[in-house]
């Protein structure tokens, strides 16, 4: 057999395992937690209410049975691009009408991203419009939701256009080894991108304002300073414009780093509480997960491109995923049109089939993480305002407390509920400041 029918049998096998996977995953999580929604586990008896506990059930089964739909529709488009030969009509009809080589590639690029920008238009709607709103989260307009897809869409393209370019470039123009200064330039745009999104991209979308409360504000400065982390400053962002979900977060690198609280976190926990809350963001940076997580993206993305190199000059690979590659040399006068755009498609369009096997190595990584930055957590500010923290939070945003345990371990990058309050009462660690 020849070697792309190899490929073609591979992919489709892996496909095919990788969806069954994900809905026997989706079934089962709905299964248990619909099993379990009579009755609120033991150990939140006396703080979780039947009504909250049965409102988080309801919320995840209906945004499973949601994922039921797209899994099987992502599999579709996933299958129509590659062997069912979407990819490649794409690319031959793109050919008959734009011949210059650069702008063809960055054509092919750009008609792919709409393309699948349209398939995931319907579920983004049901998702806000109809799910979020079922249960009490959406406070989105519609001329809002419009407004962000457009501010959305030109900015991708103002950052997104300009990489492609120059990314195409550098594979036609720097030989043997360009996904070495791919990688380069991906890096530095990574940087880039961290540095200025805080305050040039962010706020095109939300309003942020410095942290108004002066006591919370001091009592957070002294947090910070017991750490020994520098921000360059406290800010209060708008997320009550679209959605109840409350969360903290820090953004930005080096002197760009800013705390960053939603004002639906500040509505629903006390001081202590968001002091707690933060204090376990600090955790992460005092542990350098960021740093950790940031270097492994680093080396995976150079591995990757370092393979895709390698597969830009198997001919079997475009073959047998459902593409014939472009001609490698003029034709009737018409410049040559490289491969390079077809390869990142076709790059883009497996690495997810067979990267979901490692998906529970990496969520049990990161549930480890939590598990320290809680521990640093009790350290700074004591266990009742964490716990009492992250109770508030389940409640509010109707997370469940009786996930599938195998469903779990498999996605949760959080430990559940049960898990995480347990570890944080047998932490056993004096507060810093007591």
């Amino acid at each position: 057999m020849p070697l792309a029918l190899w490929i073609s049998a591979f992919f489709a096998l892996a496909l095919c395992a990788q969806t069954l996977l994900k809905l026997w995953l989706a079934a089962r999580q709905m299964r248990h937690v619909a099993r379990h929604r009579h009755a609120v586990p033991a150990s939140f008896a006396g703080t979780v209410s039947l009504d909250a506990h049965q409102r988080a059930a309801a919320y995840t089964v209906d945004k499973l049975r949601v994922s039921l739909v797209e899994i099987v529709v992502s599999a579709a488009v996933v299958l129509g691009w590659t062997l069912l030969g979407g990819l490649d009509a794409l690319n031959a009809a793109l050919l008959g009408v734009v011949t210059h080589p650069l702008l063809q590639q960055l054509a092919l690029l750009g008609a792919f991203a709409a393309i699948g920008a349209l398939i995931d238009l319907p579920f983004s709607l049901y998702q806000t419009f109809v799910i979020e709103a079922r249960h009490g989260f959406n406070r989105m307009s519609p001329a809002l939701w419009l407004a962000d897809l457009l501010k959305g869409t030109l900015v991708g393209i103002a950052l997104g256009l300009p990489l492609a370019a120059l990314v195409l470039w550098l594979m036609a123009a720097s030989g043997a080894l360009w996904w070495l200064w791919v990688w380069l330039t991906w890096t530095g745009f990574s940087v880039l991108l961290m540095l200025v999104f805080p305050t040039w991209i962010a706020p095109l979308f939300n309003r942020f304002e410095p942290l108004r409360d002066e006591s919370l504000k001091q009592q957070v400065a002294e947090l910070m300073a017991r750490c020994g982390f520098r921000a360059k400053g406290l800010f209060v962002v708008d997320g009550s414009r679209r959605s109840a979900h409350a969360n903290a977060y820090f953004t930005g690198l080096g002197a760009a780093k800013r705390v960053v609280f939603y004002d639906t976190l500040l509505d629903q926990l006390t001081p202590g509480q968001v002091q707690a809350v933060l204090a376990h963001e600090l955790g992460h940076f005092h542990h350098r997960h960021v740093t950790k997580r940031l270097v492994a993206m680093m080396a995976f993305s150079l591995l990757a491109l370092a393979v895709l190199g390698w597969l830009s000059q198997q001919p079997a690979f475009f073959v047998g995923l459902g593409v014939t590659p472009n001609l490698p040399y003029a034709l009737n006068g018409v410049p040559a049109i490289p491969n390079h755009a077809l390869l990142l498609l076709l790059f883009l369009l497996a690495v997810p089939v067979v990267s979901l096997w490692v998906t529970p190595w990496l969520s049990h990584r990161s549930r480890r993480d939590e598990f320290q930055a809680d521990a640093y957590a009790v350290a700074q500010t004591g266990r009742a305002d964490l716990q009492a923290a992250l109770l508030a939070l389940y409640n509010d945003n109707a997370s469940t407390l009786t996930p599938d345990p195998l469903y779990a371990r498999f996605y949760y990058s959080h430990p559940p509920a049960s898990e995480r309050l347990a570890h944080i009462a047998q932490a056993g660690v004096v507060p810093a400041h007591a």
